[in-house]
């Protein structure tokens, strides 16, 4: 007879991490880049990106945030369990927070993997992050994974909301000479044959589409903050292309949103607020960009929900 599973005693939201002051960024940016071929200068320009957004980046302090959320949800809905935070690339690193959760007695953990588009980057570097965690420890608590949520109701009704905070954006009453550009992070062609990213992302970019009645030739998928080996594809149209063709098509007024992120960091701060908006300033375009999901209720509602169910409530 199977040994029945350990019942779920722990939640750990597993992140990427970021640098919380202005002397961290180099060496954050040093695990980052860590066995992959990006070039120097790519790296000092990533560092000149976090000196134009303060310093530092606000991703740990907004993921705190997301995780306290998500703990009061749970205990508002009778659920009540501990919620940690590992980040694979900055501190809590994923190994101390194995450590504390060991300390404390946990042996069996939801987990949450905060991107919601599934890749090699995005998805399996973080189980064989926490896996590595673990073993570094010397063992750990049994870790599920909560379901992928890439086309989830509360998720998309988060990203739908966001852009409804811009003025004149409602649902059902889309303007007609409005253009809605969704852009997440581009990788390696190669790697997005060999994972669902792309349609994880075109399912999410319809779901949203569809809750606010957007027409199919006023949104598009585009792709930002390409980051690696040159000689290699990656996916596109870049966000900067889409804006210039879609400005070629006389199109005066486009909204941004970066439904590949869920946390207004540093790729959102400069790429789009900076970046994007400076391009499009060049064209004589109106641009406006949607929040990111951040701690947004029906997101919050929606892990907390899927949590429950993993513990043995209801969904």
């Amino acid at each position: 007879m199977s040994q029945a599973l350990i019942p779920v005693d722990s939640i750990l939201m597993v992140g990427f991490g970021g640098p919380t002051c202005r002397e961290d960024v180099m060496p954050f940016l040093r695990i980052v880049v860590e066995g992959r071929n990006v070039p120097e200068d790519r790296i000092l320009e990533v560092a000149h990106h976090y000196d134009a957004v303060g310093g530092r980046s606000p991703y740990n302090e907004l993921t705190m945030s997301q995780a306290r959320d998500v703990e009061r949800w749970l205990v508002d809905n009778g659920c009540r369990l501990p919620v940690y935070v590992g980040m694979r690339n900055w501190n809590p690193f994923l190994a101390e927070t194995i450590r504390r959760m060991n300390a404390q007695g946990h042996r069996h953990a939801a987990a949450v993997i905060l991107a919601a588009h599934r890749s090699e980057p995005s998805w399996q570097r973080y189980m064989q992050d926490v896996s590595r965690a673990i073993e570094a420890e010397g063992g750990g608590p049994e870790v599920s994974y909560i379901s992928p949520w890439f086309d989830a109701p509360g998720f998309l009704e988060a990203m739908a909301q966001s852009l409804e905070k811009i003025d004149g954006l409602h649902r059902g009453r889309w303007p007609k000479d409005v253009s809605l550009i969704f852009t997440a992070h581009s990788i390696p062609v190669p790697l997005a044959r060999s994972s669902p990213y792309v349609a994880d992302l075109q399912a999410s970019c319809e779901g949203v589409a569809s809750l606010l009645g957007v027409p199919k030739d006023l949104w598009q998928l585009a792709y930002q903050s390409r980051s690696g080996d040159g000689r290699v594809p990656w996916l596109g149209p870049d966000v900067l292309e889409a804006l210039r063709q879609r400005a070629a098509l006389g199109v005066r007024k486009i909204v941004v949103q970066a439904i590949g992120f869920i946390i207004d960091h540093v790729e959102v701060l400069y790429d789009l607020d900076i970046e994007a908006a400076g391009v499009a300033a060049d064209l004589g375009i109106e641009f406006h960009r949607a929040p990111s999901v951040n701690a947004h209720p029906e997101f919050v509602a929606m892990i907390g929900g899927r949590i429950r169910a993993m513990a043995g409530g209801p969904g």
